[in-house]
């Protein structure tokens, strides 16, 4: 059941209407009920098949901004690259020794960046990191060579975007706690990029609704350019 600070939030917004992306922000920290620095999120509803390979959309981006959260950043290598990794300010840095730790139910990162040399090894823990959204991926700059750019971006706030099983993708933005205008222009960068990747198989209409949400609080309907 509904709370009751909820409730009074959710009277702030009128749902039969749509908002421009930047009243819709306002609106979204003002309708924020928790005592913490609540996320504010926004979730793109698309229409995508994802059982069709080309209507899968995936990718990564660096808001301009960041997502006032610090992830932990594990890089499985090997060789000289591994201090190249603790250079770069990678939080863990190791090769097959650090897999078994996983194995055995690590799990102390956010994310993995791998060299390309590794990943026959990491793929043999496919069953445990794909579920949770942990298995790197070349589309993503996971998978790279370049680890120091890799790990610098994630830290500069780099976001992954994926469409779920319903044809959703819901990414954390920034906080409450952020400028409206620092806000806008991570929503509008993160529009752009997958307004951009709507598949030529889509016809139509791309994206059916798009909402902008604090953690816990109403949603907020965008209106879609």
């Amino acid at each position: 059941m509904a709370g009751k600070k909820y409730l009074e939030a959710a009277k702030l917004v009128d749902r039969s209407k749509t908002y421009s992306y930047t009243d819709a922000i306002a609106l979204a920290k003002k309708t924020s009920t928790v005592k913490f620095d609540a996320s504010i999120e926004a979730c793109f509803n698309l229409n995508v098949d994802p059982r069709h390979a080309d209507q899968q959309i995936r990718g990564a981006i660096v808001l301009p901004n960041g997502t006032g959260k610090t992830q932990k950043v594990l890089v499985v290598t090997q060789g000289a690259k591994e201090q190249e990794a603790k250079d770069a300010g990678a939080d863990f840095v190791g090769g097959k020794e650090i897999l078994e730790d996983i194995k055995k139910g690590w799990f102390e990162f956010d994310i993995i960046v791998a060299t390309p040399d590794m990943m026959g090894e990491l793929g043999k823990l496919g069953k445990v990191l794909g579920p949770k959204g942990l298995m790197p991926n070349p589309k993503t700059g996971t998978v790279t060579v370049d680890v120091t750019k890799a790990v610098n971006e994630i830290k500069k706030g780099k976001i992954e975007y994926r469409v779920d099983k319903e044809g959703n993708i819901n990414v954390a933005i920034g906080k409450v706690s952020f400028t409206d205008e620092a806000l806008a222009e991570n929503f509008k960068t993160l529009y752009d990029i997958i307004a951009k990747a709507r598949p030529a198989a889509v016809k139509g209409i791309f994206m059916t609704s798009v909402t902008l949400a604090s953690t816990m609080g109403p949603g907020v309907k965008v209106t879609v350019e």
